[in-house]
C-alpha cells in the first residue's frame, strides 16, 4: 500500500478505528490465537483500520519478536480488506528497529510513539521522526502526547517529510490543535491527517470535529463495537440525539469509571473485553488489574450501552 494509499483509507473511514488489545495466556505468553479472534472479530464488526500493537495493544511491554508476530497475526487476519498500522517507538535506534520489524510483518503503516522518557527540544524531535520515516516505506503518522509535543512550526516541518502523513493528538489542547490545523494548511497544502487520540476519544469527539480533526481512534470498539459503530454513525449522520444519549448514558458514565485507576485506559478495555466473552487475559505489569467493584460497574455500563441502542430501535 502506498502513502496515498494509506492516507486514503484512512482519511474516510467506513468505520471506526480499532484498535485490538494483545492477549496473554494464563502463563503470561502471547496468545496469538486468542489475538487472531479478537482482530478478526473487529474487522467483521466493521473497523475501518487496525492499529496493531499500540498503546491500547501494551507496545510497551511487547518484546521485539512478540511485536512482530502480533503485527504479522493482524496482518493475515485482515489480509488486506483493511489497512494494519503498527507502533514503533522508544529511542531513536530502537524505534526504527520496530519499523522495520513492521514492515517485513506486512504493516501498511506505522503510528510512531513518543520516545522514551527523555524531554526533547523541538530540533531533536524533528530528527527523530525524521529518521523514522526514513528508515522505512510505510507511511507514518506521528503522536503527539506525554513528551512529545510540537509547536504548530515543527508540524509544518513534519507534514513537509516524505512519508508523514499525519498527526495523532493525544494532548488535548485544543488551542494548540487548531493553531497546528491552521499552520499547516496554510504552509503545506495537501491531505494531512488528524486523528483524535485521547483516551475514550469519542467523549471529545465532538470538539475536535469542530477544530478539523475528523478521525478518533476507538478502544471501546475492543468490546462494544455495536456502541462504538452507533456513535460513529451517529456523529458521521448528524444524528446529534444519538451522540448526546450515547455520550450521557454510555461515555462519561465509562470515563469517570476510567478515571478511578492509574492504566485503566488499557485495564478497563481488556477487562470489557473479556466481560464480553473473550479471554484475552490480564494486562503485563507495570499496568495492573481493575478491581472487583470496578469490573462490576463497567459490566453495568455497557449494560446500558447495549440498552441505548435497543431504545433507539423501538
Amino acid at each position: 500500500m502506498t502513502t496515498a494509499d494509506l492516507a486514503t483509507r484512512l482519511g474516510i473511514p467506513s468505520g471506526p478505528l480499532f484498535f485490538p488489545v494483545t492477549a496473554y495466556a494464563p502463563d503470561g505468553s502471547v496468545d496469538l490465537d486468542v489475538y487472531r479472534a479478537h482482530v478478526r472479530r473487529g474487522v467483521e464488526a466493521g473497523a475501518a483500520a487496525v492499529f496493531a500493537c499500540c498503546g491500547t495493544g501494551e507496545f510497551h511491554a511487547l518484546t521485539p519478536e512478540e511485536f512482530e508476530a502480533c503485527v504479522r497475526a493482524a496482518v493475515e487476519e485482515t489480509a488486506g480488506r483493511v489497512p494494519v498500522v503498527a507502533g514503533a517507538g522508544y529511542g531513536t535506534a530502537l524505534a526504527v528497529r520496530y519499523a522495520k520489524l513492521a514492515e517485513a510483518a506486512g504493516a501498511d503503516g506505522l503510528l510512531a510513539l513518543p520516545p522514551y522518557l527523555v524531554i526533547a527540544g523541538q530540533e531533536g524531535l524533528l530528527r527523530h521522526y525524521k529518521e523514522i520515516a526514513a528508515a522505512t516505506a510505510l507511511p507514518v503518522v506521528v503522536y503527539q502526547r506525554d513528551n512529545a509535543v510540537f509547536t504548530p512550526e515543527t508540524v509544518v516541518e513534519l507534514a513537509r517529510t516524505e512519508g508523514i502523513v499525519g498527526l495523532k493528538d493525544g494532548l488535548g489542547d485544543l488551542d494548540l490543535v487548531q493553531r497546528i490545523v491552521s499552520a499547516v494548511r496554510t504552509e503545506v497544502p495537501g491531505d494531512f491527517l488528524y486523528f483524535n487520540g485521547l483516551p475514550t476519544a469519542e467523549q471529545t469527539q465532538l470538539a475536535y470535529r469542530a477544530v478539523g480533526v475528523p478521525l478518533y481512534s476507538s478502544a471501546v470498539f475492543c468490546f462494544a463495537p455495536e456502541v462504538a459503530l452507533a456513535f460513529h454513525r451517529a456523529l458521521e449522520s448528524g444524528d446529534s440525539g444519538m451522540v448526546n444519549r450515547l455520550l450521557d448514558g454510555f461515555y462519561r458514565p465509562f470515563v469517570e469509571l476510567r478515571a478511578q485507576g492509574r492504566g485503566y485506559a488499557v485495564a478497563l478495555v481488556k477487562a470489557g473485553v473479556r466481560l464480553r466473552g473473550l479471554d484475552v487475559g490480564e494486562v503485563r505489569p507495570p499496568l495492573h488489574e481493575p478491581t472487583e467493584d470496578h469490573v462490576k460497574q463497567l459490566a453495568q455500563i455497557i449494560e446500558r450501552g447495549y440498552a441505548l441502542l435497543e431504545e433507539d430501535t423501538k
